[in-house]
């Protein structure tokens, strides 16, 4: 019985992998020539300065808003009322500072508020003092809990 002869298929692998691996080389050269044209480079005095001013600078059109460098905060507001909605929520933070967003967390199938929520705080120096002064505080006969908020793992 003669022995089927597999060197032609051994072969074509043999090209094909030759084939990507020259691909490949390829891509990482294209890649590399293209570096970091896109990426913008900023000083550490210009970050840090950023962040420790805060100062209101005009936006690149001189006639148009002004806007501040601060950088924004989101906080997580337990211990929350079947009651308070998410204006009530808002109007509770807003006296600390600008509020980009808030959210009073459902129930997906009653639409009740699960007794939490989270607040979007455009600086971070105002959600560090809404923090403190909210946390522990009694709302509606609840005590609230006022913490950074942080990703959910899964």
């Amino acid at each position: 019985m003669a022995r089927p002869n597999y060197s032609a298929g051994k072969r074509q692998r043999a090209q094909d992998k030759e084939r990507k691996r020259e691909e490949k080389a390829e891509r990482r050269r294209t890649n590399r020539a293209q570096g970091g044209a896109e990426i913008q480079i900023t000083s550490a005095d210009e970050i840090q300065g950023g962040i420790m001013r805060g100062i209101a600078e005009p936006d690149d059109n001189s006639n148009g808003p002004v806007r501040s460098n601060s950088i924004p905060s989101r906080l997580f507001v337990g211990g929350l009322s079947q009651s308070t909605s998410t204006l009530d929520l808002r109007t509770m933070f807003e006296t600390f500072g600008p509020v980009d967003d808030a959210i009073v967390v459902t129930d997906r199938d009653m639409g009740e508020s699960r007794g939490f929520g989270f607040v979007t705080m455009a600086d971070r120096r105002d959600a560090a003092i809404a923090t403190r002064e909210l946390s522990g505080r009694e709302v509606d006969g609840r005590t609230l809990v006022v913490r950074p908020a942080t990703d959910r793992t899964r």
